[in-house]
């Protein structure tokens, strides 16, 4: 008989509140944190201060350091506080022909000459695993039933992340602007690690002819001190 009486205060319509109230506030979260991002329209690459421009080839283009709040998008992840700057890419074809990005190569050159390629899902997944988030996080409900263990999918956060800001085309139409962010592991850089830096672009060619451009040079500066203060 208490064991029946418990298990019907237990289901009570007052204690199903509290637990669907509970379970709602968690799936809310988790959906909201699905949703796509939209990264800021981006500008033609020679409004930018840091840009390569081949007049020649009508094609230029420019980087925007994510090293200030303000420049960073918008992520499911904090990339930048774990040593990964993110870098955005913007490519303005001027020309009348296609390029592709299919085989560009895009390097950050560091101060002191050290080659860092664009990371990989791979490199961001490994760099943003931690134990604590292997183990998961621990979601209290009113008692007696125990707590909710949620699993952070960081593996579906960088792709989610990549979707949304990374180059959603490989192939810059005529007369059109591109733009995607890139991530760079900025371990063991001397900081500042943007000073006298270069973001250095290898095969980008057009479509048709296939011809490869001269590479492009941009050269890389951290924001002022102040305004980087200001803006973490």
């Amino acid at each position: 008989m208490r064991m029946l009486r418990f298990r019907l205060s237990v289901a009570g319509p007052g204690f199903l509140l509290i637990v669907a109230a509970a379970l709602g506030i968690l799936l809310t979260s988790t959906l909201s944190a699905e949703k796509p991002r939209k990264p800021t329209p981006p500008l033609s690459a020679q409004d930018y201060p840091m840009h390569d421009a081949h007049e020649s080839e009508r094609v230029t283009i420019a980087a925007e350091p994510g090293d200030t709040k303000q420049t960073r998008p918008n992520t499911r992840l904090n990339y930048f506080d774990h040593d990964m700057m993110p870098i955005r890419i913007i490519v303005t074809n001027d020309s009348d022909f296609a390029l592709t990005l299919d085989d560009a190569r895009i390097h950050f050159i560091a101060g002191d000459n050290t080659v860092v390629p664009a990371a990989t899902d791979d490199d961001l997944q490994r760099r943003m695993i931690t134990l604590g988030s292997a183990k998961g996080s621990k979601i209290p409900l009113p008692m007696p039933l125990p707590p909710i263990t949620v699993h952070h999918n960081t593996d579906k956060k960088i792709l989610d992340d990549e979707n949304d800001f990374g180059f959603q085309t490989t192939t810059v139409k005529p007369h059109t602007t591109v733009a995607g962010y890139l991530f760079y592991d900025m371990q063991g850089i001397d900081p500042p690690v943007l000073a006298k830096a270069t973001l250095e672009l290898r095969k980008v060619r057009f479509v048709v002819s296939n011809k490869a451009l001269d590479s492009f040079e941009i050269p890389l500066s951290p924001a002022p001190k102040d305004a980087s203060a200001a803006q973490r």
